[in-house]
């Protein structure tokens, strides 16, 4: 049930995170701009960015305490996840990460831009970062 939540929403926002940001990353960071922070039953709230990543960066190491799934806007990347095998992203392409599994984002020259929805325990942070 959870799943098929996560799909609808997903496409839902697609559209709006399209639109609703549309500059450029910053040199060396992270632009991430809020679309919605749903509240789910069960303790959980489910919070859907836009994140905007610049060229040949890496996002920085970090865990999620829920599942974190997204859809690729504009752009490349290399998805780096604890345990698996680098996976290869581009417009298009959609990913999902376990909760609690640290991983990594590498950008390729044109940088990354992605829709990312979070499921999230209420009370804990989005993300954390995590140990080399």
């Amino acid at each position: 049930m959870l799943r098929n939540l996560l799909i609808g929403l997903s496409i839902i926002v697609v559209t709006a995170g399209a639109a609703a940001a549309q500059t450029a990353a910053p040199a060396g960071g992270i632009k991430r701009t809020p679309l919605q922070d749903v509240k789910f039953p069960a303790g959980y709230h489910i919070v859907t960015v836009v994140a905007e990543i610049g060229p040949n960066q890496l996002a920085g190491r970090h865990t999620h305490p829920g599942v974190d799934t997204g859809y690729v806007l504009d752009g490349e990347a290399t998805l780096l996840v604890e345990g698996q095998p680098d996976k290869m992203m581009k417009a298009g392409d959609s990913y999902a990460v376990p909760a609690g599994v640290p991983h990594d984002v590498k950008t390729g020259d044109k940088g990354l831009k992605l829709m990312a929805v979070y499921v999230v325990e209420d009370g804990k942070p989005v993300a954390t970062p995590a140990p080399k």
